[in-house]
This record gives structure tokens, sequence and C-alpha cells, in this order.
């Protein structure tokens, strides 16, 4: 039979073994969870790198884009410029000059005009587009023809005539433009000039 001290001595043996196998069972969790803390760390700075790469692709493809639509509104500009200074008429209006991509700035306003043509007394402004959209046609209408007025003050009392010269257009658009008053160019043909080395 046990004594009374060695029950005691017993349970209290058994309760310091329970308490080490809690110790010993917290500090294993405690273990798995910096493990695991450890693990989640190097998924998130994984997750981290693979969101920076993303972002550089990204903004190399914007880049990209950006400058394929630059070189197309290049071509365009390029071409009705050329064509236009070859034959500086418009509507019948016989120009003297012709400028390109000029900007001026005055207090806080700037703009950038793509094509100016000049004589006595009319001046012609000329927006190019690759391709036309409604947003081009609002911008002419809302914000380049006050500008141009505003900026060009020497301009004052000659007749002012806008266009938008583009490589597409759709009706509708067109349309838009020409009962706004603004004359389209659009490219006809295939026009080619040679060069011939001398």
């Amino acid at each position: 039979m046990i004594s009374s001290k060695e029950l005691l001595l017993s349970i209290k043996e058994m309760r310091e073994s329970q308490r080490e196998e809690r110790r010993e069972s917290q500090k294993e969790f405690q273990k798995e969870m910096k493990e695991a803390r450890k693990e989640t760390d190097k998924k998130f700075q994984e997750t981290a790198e693979q969101m920076k790469e993303t972002d550089r692709k990204l903004d190399r493809i914007g880049k990209m884009v950006g400058g394929m639509s630059n070189n197309l509104g290049d071509v365009a500009e390029e071409f009705f410029y050329n064509t236009i200074s070859s034959n500086p008429t418009l509507a019948g209006v016989k120009y003297n000059f012709t400028d390109k991509n000029i900007t001026r700035k005055y207090s806080d306003i700037e703009d950038e005009f793509d094509i100016v043509l000049v004589n006595g007394k009319d001046v012609a402004v000329i927006e190019t587009k690759y391709k036309a959209h409604d947003s081009d046609l609002d911008r002419l209408l809302n914000k380049k023809q006050k500008n141009f007025k505003l900026l060009y003050p020497e301009y004052k009392k000659y007749h002012h005539h806008f266009g938008l010269a583009t490589f597409h257009i759709n009706d509708d658009l067109k349309n838009r433009a020409l009962e706004n008053g603004v004359i389209v160019l659009q490219r006809k043909g295939n026009i080619i000039e040679t060069t011939v080395p001398k």
C-alpha cells in the first residue's frame, strides 16, 4: 500500500512532469511558429520581388506602347507638314508661311500647335493625329482654339481657320468636325516623294 506521503510525492512528480511537457510543447509550438513566420516572410519577400519585376515589365511595355504611339504621331505630323508645306494652300486659301511644332507660353497657359500656316490676313492651325478620336476634336474646339487666340494676339484681326489632319477618321467624327467649322485633312492615295542621291 502507498503511503500518503508517497502519494503526495507521486502527484507532485506527475504535476511537475505535466508542467515540463507543457513547457516543451510551448517551446516546440513557438519554434514551429517562428519557422512558419520565417517561411511566410520569405514568401512575402518573394511576392514583393515578383511584383517589382512585374511593375518593371509593365513600365517597359508602357514605354514601348507610348513610343509606338509617338512614332505614329510623328509619321502623321511629318507627312502632313511635308505635304502642306510643298503646296501651302488650304481650303482654297494660299499661305506664305508654314511652321510646325510651335510652342508658346504666357502666364500659366502653354500650348503646342502642330502646323500653323500664315498669310497677310489668314492663319490656320492644324492638329495632326495618326487616328482621330472624339477627344482630339473636343481638345481642338475647346482648348486649342482658345489658347491660340490668347497666346498669339498678333493674329487677332486675322481670319482663323482650324483643321484636323489624320490618316483615319470615322464618318461621325468627320461630320461633327465639319459641322463645327473644322477643316478635315486626310491622306488620299499613295503620295510618294523619291529623293535621289546626288
